[in-house]
């Protein structure tokens, strides 16, 4: 039975691997094409106001940290981690998607703050104690949560804290896109089924004494696909601004937003040998 478990996690990484890397050689080969053509441009997440929360929170916070950019892919948010005082560790197993994070650590000259590592999130080869910050910029739904957060847990620091955005699985709409997105490739069926949901909140109890949320994008994501059209970042403003009146007038419709930022803070240990037996 735990061979057949094993060969069973092995696959299923191998298969997020191989999706990565496939996405990470399309973006070098899409921002060749762009880089030509001056007039096109891709889609920020900075512009919204879920990065920009995130953004305002740790500003004044990485100065001198060590931070681990946990899952971070091609480095998008390394850079500003770093821009921000931070000295980064940022690892992921796509080794295909850790050249483009070098390579734009390069370009900011952000090189010398950040360090990339090929590594496994849910078994990861840090010592306990060591981190000030652990960032997950969107990582969970390619893991096994379970095995997951007793490894952040373990490589905080006790005033440490793990701060997250993460998709939210509960809207029928956006859950409807993902299938779209699973049949044509563009994600995972893992990634897909193990979209972050309001019950994960509940498994950070045993590795966290302290747990904050913040929800967005209830209805805001429909202005997603204009964005680059004259009038797309106005729009976004305003269903926004809608978004926090709803959310606070019927906070039951919080499970249904887009995106939860999440802070898990007082790591605490004692469920980690229990959990590595």
């Amino acid at each position: 039975m735990g061979v057949g478990k094993d060969n069973s996690m092995k696959t299923r990484k191998q298969k997020e691997i191989k999706y990565y890397d496939k996405r990470a050689k399309e973006w070098l080969r899409n921002k060749f094409k762009k880089e030509k053509n001056s007039g096109s441009k891709e889609f920020s997440p900075f512009v919204l106001n879920s990065y920009e929360f995130l953004k305002s929170f740790l500003k004044n916070k990485c100065s001198g940290k060590r931070i681990l950019d946990y899952g971070c892919g091609d480095g998008i948010n390394s850079t500003w981690l770093a821009e921000y005082g931070g000295e980064i560790i940022g690892i992921d197993l796509s080794k295909e998607s850790l050249q483009i994070a070098k390579r734009r650590a390069e370009k900011e000259k952000m090189e010398e703050r950040v360090k990339f590592l090929p590594m496994d999130c849910e078994n990861l080869e840090l010592p306990d104690n060591y981190f000030d910050i652990v960032f997950n910029g969107g990582t969970f739904s390619s893991l096994d949560i379970d095995k997951a957060l007793p490894e952040v847990s373990r490589v905080l620091k006790p005033k440490g804290f793990l701060i997250g955005i993460e998709t939210l699985g509960h809207n029928p709409f956006t859950n409807f896109k993902r299938k779209i997105n699973e049949i044509t490739g563009k994600r995972t069926k893992w990634a897909v089924n193990h979209i972050f949901k309001i019950d994960d909140l509940k498994k950070t109890e045993r590795y966290f004494d302290k747990t904050e949320t913040y929800f967005f994008h209830l209805i805001s994501w429909l202005a997603f696909p204009f964005l680059n059209f004259p009038g797309g970042k106005v729009l976004l403003k305003i269903l926004e601004k809608l978004d926090k009146c709803l959310l606070y007038i019927f906070p039951f419709f919080k499970k249904y937003s887009f995106k939860i930022i999440f802070i898990f803070s007082l790591p605490h240990r004692e469920n980690l040998n229990s959990d590595s037996n």
